[in-house]
This record gives C-alpha cells, sequence and structure tokens, in this order.
C-alpha cells in the first residue's frame, strides 16, 4: 500500500497540481460512500427479511418484544468488547472530527458504523442508516487525507465529498448528497470545493445504480397539481412540522439526558431495550427504517399504520385512525431517541422522514373531515420536506432531498414554502440541531461563520508567551533596570512571594525615571506597576479573549490560573499573527 501510495504522489508531483489530485481523490471518497451504501441497505433488507419469513413468521408480531434489544445489545457488545472504542452517531461524529480532531475520524469507523448499524435497525431499531453511511465514507476520506498527508482544508474537502457521496448513494439523490454537504458538512465553500463533491456524489450514484438499481427510493405519483388557492395549507403545514421538529429535538435531548444520567451502560440498554419493543409492540409501524410505511403514506394509504397491530380491528373507524396515526408520530421521536440512548446506531432522516409523511397525510385526513379535499399524497410528500427541514435545520437539503427521491419535482413550490415555514418555525424556539445541540453545548461546534470558526480552532498553548523577566514585590528600581538590560521586551510582570500576579510594569511607564540613578535604590516597583482591568484564564474561550483584546487598549494581556498564578501574556500581534496563519489554512483556495 506504501508503494501505491508513493507512486501515485510521484505522478501528483510530476503532472497534477492539488486541485486535481484532490478532484481524483474524490473519486475514491465517492467510491467508498457508494460501497458503503451498498453493503449497509443489502445487509438490513436480507435481516429484516429473515425475521418476517420462515420460522419467525408463526411469532407474529410478538417478537417485536425482543428483536430491538437483542439487536442493540449485539451493537453495545461490538462497541465495548471488540472496538472498544466509542462508535458515535453518524454525521455529528464527521462535525465533531472537522471542529476538534483536525478532520481525523478513527480508522474503527470505516467498518464498525455499518456492523453495529445494521444491527440496530435490522433488529427493529427505530433509526435510520444515513448517519452511518455518512460516518463510514467519511472515515475512508479521513483515511485518504491522512495517507496522502494532506492539509486540513483538503481532508475536509474530502470529509465533505465522502458525506455527499454517501447521501447520494443511500438516497438514490445526487444532488442532495452536494447540497447536503454544503449546508450541513462544509465549512468554508468555494468553487474549489464544489468541484470534488460533485465528482464524489456521482461517483456514488452510478455506483449505487449499479447494485441497487435506478428507480426511486420512495414511490410518488403526482395526482394533483399545486394551486394557489392551496397556498395557506402548505404553510400551516409548514408550521406544524416546524413544531414537530421542535418537539423531536426537545424529546432527543430530554431521553439522552435521562440516559446519561443513569450511569450505567447496562441499565440504558436493558431499560431501553424493553421500552423500546414494547412501543414497537404496540406500534409495529415504529419497526425500523419504516420503509413500506412512508411509501404507503406517499400513496395516501394509512393501512401500514395499523398492519398487524393490536388496534387493527378498529381500523375501519377514520377518527379512531386519526388518534392512532398522531400517537405513531409522537412516540417515533420517543422510540428513535430511545434507540439511541440504548447505545443502538443509526440515522436521524428515517425517523424524520418517517414523521413528516405520516404528519402530512394525518393533516390532509384532518382537513377533508371538515369538508376541504386536498391530496393525500401531496400533503405526504411535502410534509416530509418540512419535518427535514425542521430537525435538521437545513431547508435547501429537505427541498432537494423529497424532489429526488420520489420524483416530486411538479411540487418544488410547496416544498420550498413547507420547507421555509418548518425552517423559521422551528428557530423560534431551538437554535441547534440534533446534529449540533451537544457540540454547541460544549463549545465545539464550528458554523459557517469563518471568524468563529478561526478563533474556535486557536489553542491557547500556541499563544501563550512566558519570556518575559520577573520582578519581585518589593524590590527597587534597581533591580528593575538590571531585568529591562537582560530582556528585549517592554512589559514586566511583577509577583509576590508566591508567584502569585500582582501587576505589571511597561516602558512608557517609566521612561521619565528610568535614568535617574538617585533613585534605584528609593522607588519599588510596586509604586510603579499597574494592575490591568482584565486577566485571561488559561481555558478562556478565544471569543472571550479576542473580545477583550478589541474592549481594551490593551496589546498584552496576563494569563493567570485560577489561583492568580502568572503563566505568561497574551499579545495582540500573536493572536493576529495565529489568525492569519489558520485563516490560510482553513480558507478552501
Amino acid at each position: 500500500m506504501n508503494k501505491v501510495i508513493s507512486k501515485l504522489l510521484t505522478i501528483k508531483d510530476k503532472y497534477l497540481n492539488e486541485n486535481q489530485f484532490l478532484a481524483i481523490l474524490s473519486v475514491f471518497a465517492g467510491l467508498a460512500g457508494g460501497f458503503s451504501a451498498v453493503i449497509i441497505k443489502n445487509l438490513v433488507h436480507l435481516i429484516q427479511h429473515l425475521f418476517k419469513t420462515g420460522y419467525f413468521e408463526e411469532f407474529d408480531h410478538y417478537i417485536y418484544f425482543v428483536l430491538p434489544l437483542i439487536g442493540i445489545s449485539l451493537a453495545v457488545i461490538i462497541a465495548k468488547y471488540i472496538v472498544k472504542l466509542p462508535i458515535g452517531h453518524g454525521i455529528p461524529s464527521v462535525l465533531y472530527a472537522i471542529s476538534e480532531t483536525r478532520g481525523y475520524i478513527k480508522r474503527h469507523n470505516m467498518f464498525s458504523s455499518i456492523v453495529t448499524s445494521v444491527l440496530t435497525v435490522g433488529f427493529g431499531g427505530s433509526v435510520g442508516l444515513e448517519g452511518p453511511t455518512v460516518a463510514t465514507g467519511a472515515a475512508y476520506g479521513s483515511a485518504i487525507g491522512k495517507a496522502f498527508n494532506l492539509t486540513y482544508k483538503q481532508v475536509i474537502i474530502l470529509l465533505g465529498a465522502a458525506s455527499a457521496a454517501a447521501m447520494s448513494a443511500i438516497f438514490k439523490a445526487p444532488l442532495t448528497g452536494v447540497v447536503f454537504a454544503m449546508e450541513v458538512i462544509m465549512i468554508d465553500l468555494t468553487v474549489t470545493s464544489v468541484i470534488p463533491l460533485i465528482i464524489a456524489s456521482v461517483t456514488a450514484i452510478l455506483t449505487s445504480y449499479f447494485f441497487l438499481g435506478t428507480e426511486v427510493i420512495y414511490h410518488f405519483e403526482l395526482k394533483e397539481m399545486f394551486k394557489m388557492i392551496d397556498l395557506p395549507y402548505y404553510a400551516l403545514l409548514g408550521i406544524l412540522t416546524g413544531l414537530l421538529s421542535v418537539y423531536f429535538t426537545k424529546v432527543y435531548i430530554y431521553i439522552h439526558k435521562v440516559f446519561s444520567d443513569l450511569n450505567n451502560w447496562v441499565y440504558a440498554l436493558l431499560i431501553g431495550g424493553i421500552s423500546l419493543g414494547v412501543l414497537i409492540f404496540l406500534f409495529p409501524a415504529l419497526y425500523g427504517e419504516g420503509f413500506e410505511i412512508i411509501n404507503n403514506a406517499l400513496a395516501g394509504n394509512p393501512d401500514l399504520v395499523f398492519s398487524s397491530s393490536i388496534f387493527s380491528s378498529i381500523s375501519d373507524n377514520v377518527y379512531f385512525i386519526i388518534g392512532i396515526m398522531f400517537a405513531v408520530v409522537l412516540f417515533k421521536a420517543f422510540a428513535t431517541s430511545i434507540t439511541f440512548a440504548a447505545g443502538g446506531v443509526g440515522g436521524i432522516f428515517a425517523p424524520t422522514l418517517f414523521n413528516g409523511s405520516i404528519l402530512g397525510l394525518l393533516f390532509a385526513m384532518v382537513l377533508s373531515q371538515f369538508g376541504i379535499d386536498m391530496s393525500y399524497s401531496n400533503f405526504s410528500l411535502v410534509g416530509m420536506s418540512g419535518a427535514i427541514a425542521g430537525v435538521l435545520q437545513a431547508p435547501l437539503t429537505a427541498i432537494f432531498l423529497i424532489a429526488e427521491i420520489t420524483g416530486g419535482y411538479q411540487l418544488l413550490i410547496p416544498l420550498m414554502i413547507v420547507s421555509l415555514t418548518s425552517f423559521l418555525t422551528t428557530r423560534i424556539f431551538i437554535k441547534n440541531s440534533v446534529y449540533t445541540h451537544q457540540l454547541s453545548e460544549r463549545g465545539q461546534l464550528l458554523t459557517h461563520h469563518t471568524d468563529h470558526n478561526i478563533l474556535k480552532m486557536m489553542e491557547m498553548t500556541n499563544l501563550i508567551e512566558n519570556n518575559f523577566k520577573i520582578v519581585y514585590s518589593g524590590q527597587k528600581l534597581r533591580d528593575l533596570v538590571e531585568a529591562i538590560q537582560e530582556s528585549d521586551r517592554n512589559i514586566f510582570p511583577v509577583l509576590d512571594k508566591d508567584d502569585k500576579f500582582i501587576g505589571m510594569i511597561t516602558m512608557p511607564d517609566i521612561r521619565k525615571i528610568i535614568f535617574k540613578t538617585q533613585l534605584y535604590d528609593t522607588i519599588k516597583v510596586d509604586e510603579l506597576m499597574v494592575k490591568p482591568i482584565v486577566t485571561i484564564l488559561p481555558n478562556e474561550s478565544m471569543n472571550s479573549i479576542a473580545s477583550k483584546l478589541h474592549k481594551t487598549s490593551y496589546y498584552n494581556i496576563p494569563v493567570l490560573d485560577e489561583d492568580g498564578k502568572y503563566l505568561g501574556f497574551v499579545s495582540r500581534a500573536n493572536v493576529f499573527s495565529e489568525y492569519r496563519k489558520l485563516l490560510k489554512d482553513f480558507s478552501v483556495d
């Protein structure tokens, strides 16, 4: 392998520039994303087919009691005793790598996300497959970047390309893959970075077509075109999907907090697995991705929501149907959150699409009870886009995804209205998506705001300067003059006998008396020092430090530990220099 890499690097140095070489590597990232999608899809379908036929068929839906617990248990065992490292939750782990590890993703993610998510979803975990597919593709992108010793900005482009490829292949939606990478994954976007995204996305979709066929994932038949008179109803659906997104996100955060407070993975596994089994027993529609149920909703048919459930006997009463559908939408948030919290591995897209399609269908059914006849299929379709736009806080991804995976481009205007309305509604109540909430809470989230990202990437250890001559409380001006002769700096920290910082002296402060030798033994440094208005803690955020430099006239601010002991200074010049250095590394062009 090393010989192959060396050969490719030789070819690159002779014949290719950086952008051309990156374009070639994006093909490999595309293949990694494409094959990851093919493998993960086929394995899950195989497992689910085994459970729905043959020996297991006799147990009907009673088997749902135990299947989720078994699947999540296997996933947890693999993570704890085979991989022995946290596997992470797909897309958040990619965002974490971009923010905290300069794009490096541990090698086990090249296979561990696939294996654990297949077990989780195949055995009935109420999550999707897109997150683990993205994480797997990104892990290969990271490995390629490390193998060829690429710069940070090049590694980030490869991660984005691999993520675009995974989305393109898993949903058979190449344009969505590019938009998703631009909107959710990529941080600093220029024309240079778009080309690798497109190359990887096209490579992945062709791989997916070759093994999985060219049919769209979700089948939709347009029976009624958009009419202007329907505009208020689509806007109202956008508000409802926005509120559903807020509910979903809040439940997700709450469940994770409850399970993390258990501080015992065995309890979390047992409580989560059993709870999920009960939910799926009561509402079999919550089993797995819900692929077939979404397709039925897009056909305007709610029957599969009740199929094999204990409520099937009342499925001829429209009010019971509406009530059960509403309950399924509400409990889907719990089922998905519990799957993750118990230790399962999966993605958010599929549960979100499920909820959006059911809510859209439910909304149209409720309208029909008031004599307002709307297309069940159309509202189910656009409900999916509203849910994606709200839960992921990615309206562009929502619009293009639903149009591509269903072939519903004829309803582009309703898709845009519902997605935008849902996104704006969600943002009123929550500022971060399920992907970014925890990263934001820990201060580990990079955004599309370049200044914020550069400051976030700065490390305090690179900024602290400590080559200053120290003087101590009680010393005389003579001692200070000797320190000046031995130093090339114009600041002198003053410490007490316990090395605690009590002030500082600058050259302008003593310029008028420095040559008055008669004062050398009569003036103490305590009389010359000044106490700075602000100081810096070693773990303080760069945003805070930048704010202090901006609001004060100081060129240097002392850094003290929590006990007040002197550690050094942070200078305006050093911060600016480091900022420029990182900006050059961070910028894609």
